[in-house]
Parts: C-alpha cells; structure tokens; sequence
C-alpha cells in the first residue's frame, strides 16, 4: 500500500483556520482535498523495474486540479522550462538524487533507479507537499501564509526521504517511530540544504522549511534543528510546539502520538552530533544516520533508544566517525541508548455525549481540528446526521496503520465511539466529517 507524507503538520493548518478566518475556506479546500486523495497504488517490484529504464526524474504540471500526476513539463536532462514551481522541483529533486548517490551510494528512493515522479500547482491555494508512494506533489500554497512549496529545497529532499525510509526501516508512523520517521526526512533534507550552499555544521541555520512563509509572518521557518521550540511565534500560527528534549516529550493521542511534535528531539540529537563530527553534515553525522537506517538494526517500531543504540554502533563502521560525540548528543536530549520504550500513547479526550463530534489530527503541519453537533438540538445538519449515525457500523473500520503525514480522526457517533485512519474512511464517516468539520460541505 502506498504511504502518503505531507509536509505540512496538521496542527499548524488548524492553528490557521481559527486564526486567520479571512482564510478559513482554503485550509478547509486543504483538508478537503487531502482526505479525497486516497492512491493506494502498489508500487512493488514492477514500478521500480520499469522506472530504472527512464530518466531520473520527470516534473508534472497538475493545473490548478487535482488529477495525478498531470502534464509532463521537463525531464532529467532538459532545460529550464520557464515556470518557477517546475524549475524549483526540478532543481530540488536532482539535488536529492544527487546527495543519496554521490554520498550514500543509493540509486534512487529505492535503491534500483526508479524515475522519481513529481507533480507540481497541485489544486488550488493548497498548503502542502507530500509523497503519497509513487510520486511528490507540491501546492502553490495560499499567497496569504504559505508561499510555494517547491520554494525551499529542504522540502523535495524531505518528502523524498520518506519514500527512502518506506524502502528501507519502514518505520511505522505512530509514537516515537513516527517521530524518528519525520526527523530521517528533516536530516537529510538538512544535509542537501548544507551540501548545496557548501556550509559546515556550524555555519549553517538548521531551519527545515525557510522561506516557506510569506512577508509579514513572524516565522524564520518550520521547524528549527538546532532549538526546536523557536522556528515561530505568530499570531496566526501560534508558538512553535516542538521539545528539545525526552523530558518535555508530548504524550498525546493527536497526530498519531505527535510525531510531528516529537521529532524535535532526535533533530536535536543529529544537529548536535554533526557539529561535534565536525566537516560536513551529509559526510560525518549523515553517513552515520544513513548506516543506521540501511544497516539492519533498525527495525519499524524501533524508539528513540533503539535508533539512539543503532546510530552509535553505525557510527563504529563509519570512516573517520568517533562514536563518543554521537552518544554524547543522545544524552544532551536525555535518550540513552539502554533506556526505556515509547511512553504510553495518552487517551484521546473525551468527545462527549449525546451528539456527533470529530476529531481530526495529523497531517504535515501535525495540528488538531475538532467539531461538534448536538444531534436533537436545530442544527441544520443533525437530520443528516442521525440519519448517518443510524446506519453507519463502526466495527472492522479502521484497521489499516497511520501513514506519514496523513490525518487520522477519531468520531462519537451517539454511543459509538471509533478512530479511523484517513485512508480508512468510508464516504459515510466522510460526509459526517464534512458536515461536522465544515468541509468541502456545499451547504455551509
């Protein structure tokens, strides 16, 4: 099955939505069309057999729609097409190649020379990048927050690490895996950002997605390796919720346990590593963090002290690697490599009684969205509502695991309560999202 990345955290887009109502319809138009694209597209064997006979990459235009993977512009070997998202994907795209061949010796996402697809003016004012298991995807973004996302080139090295991890640890997107997950891709979209402007580890900003953020947003980017926590502080985007360390590790149901909180802390480790390693970033710290991840030790469900035990035994087999400074950064964050598992997920709150409520979380931007109606109060949509309560069945639903970067809600449907992963939905549980939510609903 394929796995979905997105780059935006969701608690960020929901943070927007209540923020920023002027802007509200487009974050709905973002999630609406998130939980409407649903490849499940196998891409075994074939796809990279058939892949490795093509260029290295090939650029799509999708027009403002949302049919994948649209137009072809430019390919591997072609000259600037002219468009600014074309030529920003493709320059992005050949760098990241670029870094896992030259450095890591990979060809490929999966390691046989697939042709990386890439689709950009993907719908309208939309928020986001993903890699949905055959190909990235990149929206304009809104022209109010977001600038586009082909912008930074940290984010085609970031969704295309995803496709990496997927062929290589798998590591499951749920609790500290999750968080692992997410921090593989902000590693080495760091070391192409670095390797592409020549700079050491101390030289260089450590910010994941600058330049993302238009004029007048008080963000220096997304997320910031090197002092998780301070990336922004706006009035429309809230305070950057990111730890730097296990003890403030977030226990929460939300964003399949708050990987994209959590993933702070082994960004933290990784910066502090590189800068001790000394030389370059993608060189010392990164061959290690790539060892680790290829070298068999790391398994789907591995945690912090897991990965923490599998960077410093890579960094063993590492030339011109000491161990010593690696372990030393896991212990600055307060992961030992012989410390205890994941914390226990936390509960989800209470939706309530008596009504029908959603709860949506995940996504890139790692935010929360919920909504409720009082089923026997004049609420316009209870009718719909009851009528749907009063035939959805709610047991085998949602059995299939997160996928990065896609939401995942949790609904009480009178008595029933239910968490189903986006892909799960069935177009009941759909439209009850969208009426409740106040999603891609013609009638609000």
């Amino acid at each position: 099955m394929s796995r979905t990345h997105c780059f935006l955290p969701p608690y960020l887009l929901t943070t927007l939505a209540r923020t920023r109502p002027e802007v509200a319809a487009r974050w709905a138009q973002t999630l609406a069309e998130d939980r409407r694209f649903r490849a499940v597209r196998d891409v075994g064997e074939a796809s990279g057999a058939a892949a490795a006979t093509g260029p290295a990459w090939v650029v799509h235009t999708a027009g403002g729609g949302t049919t994948l993977p649209g137009d072809v512009v430019r390919s591997a070997g072609e000259p600037e097409a002219g468009d600014l998202a074309v030529d920003e994907a493709a320059t992005g795209i050949a760098g990241s190649l670029a870094l896992f061949e030259e450095v890591y010796g990979r060809r490929s996402y999966d390691d046989r020379g697939a042709t990386v697809s890439l689709s950009v003016h993907y719908g309208t004012d939309y928020v986001n990048a993903f890699w949905d298991g055959t190909q990235l995807v990149f929206g304009d973004g809104d022209g109010e927050v977001f600038d586009r996302f082909t912008k930074p080139v940290d984010v085609l090295a970031h969704e295309l690490t995803h496709a990496v991890t997927e062929h290589t640890a798998g590591l499951v997107y749920q609790g500290q895996s999750g968080a692992l997950n997410e921090s593989v891709s902000d590693v080495f979209a760091a070391c192409l950002k670095q390797r592409l402007l020549g700079q050491s580890p101390a030289e260089a900003d450590w910010l994941i997605g600058a330049g993302l953020f238009l004029p007048g947003v008080d963000a220096r980017g997304l997320r910031d390796m090197a002092a998780p926590g301070t990336a922004y502080d706006d009035p429309a985007l809230g305070r950057d919720p990111q730890p730097a360390h296990l003890r403030d590790y977030v226990e929460t149901a939300d964003d399949n346990g708050g990987v994209h909180l959590n993933s702070g802390i082994p960004n933290r480790a990784f910066q502090l590593a590189a800068v001790a390693l000394g030389g370059s970033s993608w060189e010392r710290a990164g061959r290690v963090w790539y060892a680790a991840l290829t070298g068999g030790d790391v398994g789907p469900r591995v945690d912090f002290a897991g990965f923490a035990a599998a960077t410093i035994a890579a960094a063993e087999r590492v030339d011109g690697v000491r161990p010593g400074p690696v372990a030393q950064a896991w212990a600055e964050v307060g992961v030992s490599p012989d410390g205890a598992g994941a914390p226990s997920p936390a509960p989800a709150p209470p939706l309530g009684g008596g009504r029908v409520a959603v709860r949506r979380s995940g996504g890139f931007a790692g935010r929360t969205t919920t909504g409720e109606v009082d089923l026997t109060g004049d609420d316009e949509r209870a009718g719909e509502l009851r009528d749907l309560v009063g035939r959805i069945d709610v047991h085998g639903v949602g059995s299939s695991a997160p996928q990065p970067d896609r939401f995942v809600y949790s609904f009480e449907l009178g008595d029933a309560q239910v968490t189903v992963p986006e892909q799960d939905l069935t177009s009941d549980l759909r439209r009850v999202a969208d009426l409740v939510l106040g999603d891609g609903d013609p009638d609000r």
